[in-house]
């Protein structure tokens, strides 16, 4: 099984600071276009009308969404999940978006269906699942926290 993931998240203004982000998070190649770029003019110039992260395996695209109610965004909005057997990969990806400040909601540890699971919510409300296979041989307590 390979890991892969293509994730669209519209952000209320905060595009261009939420997919910097995600690059430190999962390196790969960040290229935004802004509205100004496009000729635009119902649009704040410097807003991102497009970006796109291509890093190992997936994909993560991203645009400012104006116009929404202020409490419009936020938690629940997007999840993306990694369904994965690659537990190194994975795994560091978990352990980053923790280290830079998500908070976790649920800690990456053994489930009852035999597979590691966690679970964050990063800085825009974006709640980011991974579900690890589970490897032949590993310790009943199954937790790979950090």
């Amino acid at each position: 099984m390979a890991t892969s993931l293509v994730v669209y998240i519209s952000f209320a203004g905060a595009a261009r600071e939420a997919m910097t982000f995600y690059e430190s998070v999962f390196g790969g190649e960040l290229k935004i276009s802004t509205f100004g770029d496009f000729g635009m003019a119902d649009a704040p110039a410097d807003g991102v009308m497009h970006s796109e992260l291509r890093a190992d395996g997936f994909t993560v695209m991203g645009a400012d969404a104006f116009g929404e109610p202020e409490g419009g965004w936020g938690a629940n909005r997007v999840h993306a999940a990694f369904m994965s057997d690659e537990l190194d990969r994975v795994r560091g990806f978990y352990d980053r978006f923790v280290e830079r400040g998500a908070e976790v909601v649920q800690p990456l540890e053994k489930q009852m269906w035999g597979d590691l699971y966690g679970e964050v919510t990063d800085p825009w409300g974006v709640a980011w699942m991974f579900n690890i296979a589970a490897p032949s041989g590993w310790a009943e307590s199954g937790s790979v926290s950090s």
